[in-house]
């Protein structure tokens, strides 16, 4: 392994490090989670492109919870949207959230988990800003010092976490990247990837204590490549149907 593969290694090693050391935020985001699977509440989550990747990664997910429903914006919600460039204009769009929202079956006392690394854009900001209005309990993964760094792309002159009622940090800087090399102008190699992804894989650990805490089964996916997963997956579905909307009607 190079230099800088050993280099960047080492940095995410030490801001996973940090990350374990948000430990009041993240048990406060997952009570709220967790008051949602044991009351009325539903648990949504919403990402744009790379962040939108990130997010996936604990929707329907083998070992992952299995009452989270994932929120999907039409040109934002993967990396395959043509011609290049279309998505940073797309997210920068005013009153596009409210009209996602309005046709999501999200309601108060319900929570949001909106993922967005810089925080700055208006689809990020009013997914925010709009669910809370509406009473739904707001969790942001964001990079609090990369957002507090830029000016917000929305006349409110807010960036997303403003909005929230847990953020949770990915410890994301201002352009992500971490590595410098002599004669380049740029830094090089993201963080956010890794660590939105371990800010929400913890959150899931996080709530599961929770629960079990409480006496609460977890409702996780048993993967469907064990034998009884599928089984027992179909069993969890009918004691949970009422909070999961991403299955296809019969």
């Amino acid at each position: 392994m190079g230099k800088y593969a050993k280099e960047y290694i080492e940095k995410i090693k030490g801001i996973l490090d940090q990350i374990a050391g948000d430990e009041e935020n993240l048990r406060a985001a997952a009570r709220l989670l967790a008051d949602a699977i044991e009351g009325d509440g539903r648990i949504f989550a919403w990402g744009s492109t790379h962040s939108s990747t990130t997010m996936q990664d604990i929707y329907v997910r083998a070992g992952g919870l299995m009452v989270i429903n994932a929120i999907f914006i039409p040109g934002l919600e993967a990396l395959q949207a043509m011609p290049f460039g279309i998505t940073s204009k797309i997210e920068r769009l005013q009153g596009y959230a409210e009209i996602v929202l309005d046709h999501t079956p999200i309601r108060a006392g319900d929570v949001l988990i909106v993922v967005s690394v810089s925080g700055r854009n208006a689809v990020p900001i009013e997914m925010a800003k709009v669910a809370k209005a509406r009473g739904i309990k707001v969790i942001a993964v964001t990079g609090l010092d990369y957002s507090a760094s830029v000016t917000p792309r929305h006349p409110d002159g807010k960036n997303m976490y403003a909005y929230a009622d847990v953020v949770l940090d990915n410890k994301a800087r201002a352009g992500d990247a971490i590595l410098a090399a002599e004669n380049m102008p740029t830094k090089f190699c993201p963080v956010s990837g890794i660590t939105s992804t371990a800010v929400l894989q913890c959150l899931v650990a996080e709530t599961v204590e929770e629960l079990l805490s409480r006496g609460v089964v977890p409702p996780v996916f048993m993967a469907q490549n064990v034998d009884g997963g599928e089984e027992f997956n179909n069993e969890m579905f009918k004691k949970y149907q009422d909070k999961i909307f991403y299955l296809k009607p019969e």
